[in-house]
């Protein structure tokens, strides 16, 4: 059995609930072990148990952070084989946490179409070979377009171009919207989508998502 911690919650502008009733039949499907927790204090717990950590906390303004003692659990957690995976206010969530980030792989920037505006965009996947990205399709999505800041070093999945509005400096410039990486024996997982339960039903957003949780499990899909 795959035991799987799902941390969800803190700023209800992304709807970590109804998100949390979605994530939970990717769960069911994929047979996974589930423990959830609204407290972020469970991170100061012994982690190494779990293999898999799901992140769905989000975060309203820049100076929340983990603590020290936070940081250290989750990087040994991941550093031993704990898989982590998470999806869009993850990105932004413990934006003082730089190990948290550095971990991660990336820091949500900025949605140069707005804070919530259903923009649409498109989702161009640039390798289709990967265990993540069997048979997932390009996709457009409504909702909001983040612009990322990565570590160069990540195995990027997936990207988004910009369309230069309202910003025409940006238009053509890109930005990764999924990647995996290694960290010490863990596996990385994250995907910028997921804003509402809007685009959530899209069955190549389900299943690039449910893949990776797989992947980062390491548990067949």
């Amino acid at each position: 059995m795959t035991r799987v911690l799902y941390l969800y919650g803190g700023w209800p502008g992304h709807f970590p609930y109804e998100i949390a009733a979605w994530a939970r039949e990717l769960f069911a499907e994929l047979d996974f072990q589930v423990e959830e927790s609204t407290d972020i204090f469970t991170l100061d717990r012994d982690l190494t148990g779990y293999d898999l950590i799901v992140i769905g906390w989000n975060n309203a303004v820049t100076t929340e952070t983990l603590t020290a003692a936070q940081e250290s659990r989750l990087l040994e957690a991941i550093e031993s084989g704990t898989g982590l995976a998470a999806w869009h206010g993850a990105g932004a969530a413990f934006r003082a946490s730089l190990k948290y980030h550095f971990v991660l792989g990336g820091s949500f920037l900025e949605h140069p179409a707005g804070e919530g505006y259903p923009h649409p965009y498109m989702v161009n996947f640039i390798d289709h070979e990967h265990e993540v990205t069997q048979g997932v399709e390009d996709f457009e999505v409504r909702s909001e377009q983040y612009y990322m800041q990565v570590d160069p070093n990540l195995h990027v999945l997936a990207e988004t171009t910009f369309d230069g509005n309202p910003m025409p400096w940006l238009k053509g410039h890109r930005s990764p919207v999924a990647w995996v990486r290694n960290w010490g024996e863990g596996r990385v997982f994250y995907h910028s989508i997921g804003h509402d339960t809007s685009n959530l039903a899209d069955p190549n957003i389900r299943r690039l998502t449910k893949q990776g949780l797989a992947w980062a499990a390491r548990k067949p899909a």
